[in-house]
């Protein structure tokens, strides 16, 4: 893998660059849509690739271990052979997983011991193991093993939490330096920084992570619970000691106004389920405003879903339509949504050549949330950014 630094904005810490792995590249700031199983909910992988545009999708090491676990992925080639998708993959490590299985789930310094969500069966595991699960999966970039506190969570635990995580980073880093990819591919391990909300915490974690020398490098046990005051705070600490020459991942951090925020410190790479969640609940993201499409108003509109849309379900389909499929819950429906929603957030990629990115940004500030809900005009601020990815600013790129 190899990152290169295009563009350094201005008045911010926002940069823009491209990651080159084996099954392409990656322009950053990067969204990754989230597939958690094997699949980016309600869209097929052809969809993705031509209509979405995506360019890194995550896979998850907890759910593909269990299902459909490491001997089908093996004898299929790897994830990208699995689900045809030729593009780059992301797993994140099972950690995150773990922390959420607090009542099934007992932890030591040798690894996490489990009970399946599935099936209530005991699995274990380990820096090593998680790491043999992800060479099985075989992700261009793969995340290291680590512990996510809670949040509230006591600064003596914390510290704790995050010591082992570290002495798990040399577990994964020696284990992974001495074994080699399954497939024709090359993988990445990206550490995580730990430390919840203590400066003096995160200070040390970053500077530990980052002496480690890996092609990138994640910071994770955010998003969490606390205040967004808070994970800026720890985010532009972070961004401060984390090397420069190497990309950045906020890990499950995915809101628009999160995101924008980061951009704004420096960080490359989010993900998040959002998007696709709304989309099955139907919440579009439209030209117009943000829109239920459940609503009584939409009974009788037969106008294009968003007629500024750029996938084709965006104009093929009615508002009345589409809502008709939400009200008879037919699988449709949660489909179009989702394709509309992925779609737009990365809309404006088309307008990367624009040259005047200060008064763009202007004009969207600007844009009416539509239905009480202003929080469009900071998605659409955040899909400007996302796409034009700084790279061909010439003037003053405000974040």
């Amino acid at each position: 893998m190899q990152f290169t630094l295009l563009k350094n904005d201005i008045t911010s810490k926002a940069r823009a660059g491209v990651i080159e792995t084996d099954h392409g590249k990656i322009h950053t700031p990067i969204f990754m849509p989230v597939g958690t199983a094997g699949t980016v909910k309600g869209v097929n992988q052809r969809d993705l690739a031509n209509d979405i545009k995506a360019e890194i999708i995550l896979g998850n090491t907890y759910h593909l271990n269990l299902r459909p676990g490491t001997k089908v992925l093996e004898k299929a080639g790897g994830l990208h052979q699995f689900m045809n998708w030729q593009k780059p993959i992301l797993t994140d490590s099972g950690g995150y997983q773990v922390y959420s299985l607090t009542d099934v789930r007992k932890l030591t310094e040798e690894g996490v011991k489990f009970r399946s969500h599935i099936d209530g069966s005991l699995h274990f595991i380990s820096p090593e193991i998680s790491m043999d699960i992800q060479r099985s999966i075989g992700a261009d970039i793969f995340m290291a093993f680590d512990e996510c506190t809670p949040y509230p969570c006591e600064y003596k635990y914390a510290k704790k939490s995050m010591l082992m995580t570290h002495r798990w980073l040399k577990r994964c880093c020696d284990h992974v330096d001495k074994t080699k990819p399954l497939y024709n591919h090359n993988q990445s391990l990206f550490p995580i920084v730990q430390g919840s909300v203590y400066k003096d915490l995160r200070k040390e974690s970053a500077e530990v992570i980052a002496s480690f020398n890996r092609e990138g490098n994640a910071i994770g046990g955010l998003s969490v619970g606390e205040p967004a005051e808070d994970m800026y705070e720890m985010t532009n600490l972070v961004c401060d000691i984390l090397p420069k020459e190497k990309p950045r991942y906020l890990m499950g951090v995915g809101t628009p106004a999160n995101i924008l925020e980061c951009i704004a410190l420096g960080i490359d790479m989010f993900d998040c389920v959002m998007p696709t969640r709304n989309a099955r609940n139907g919440m579009l993201f439209t030209s117009e405003g943000i829109i239920n499409i459940r609503n009584e108003k939409w009974k009788e509109d037969f106008s294009a879903i968003d007629e500024s849309g750029s996938c084709f379900v965006d104009t093929q389909y009615s508002k009345a339509y589409l809502r008709h499929l939400f009200v008879g819950k037919e699988m449709l429906g949660a489909q179009i949504a989702t394709l509309h929603n992925l779609a737009f957030l990365f809309v404006v990629s088309k307008n990367s050549t624009r040259k005047n990115c200060g008064g763009q940004l202007f004009e969207l500030e600007k844009y009416d949330g539509g239905e009480g809900n202003q929080e469009v005009i900071v998605i659409f601020t955040v899909m400007f950014l996302l796409s034009i990815n700084l790279s061909t600013c010439t003037g003053n790129c405000n974040v």
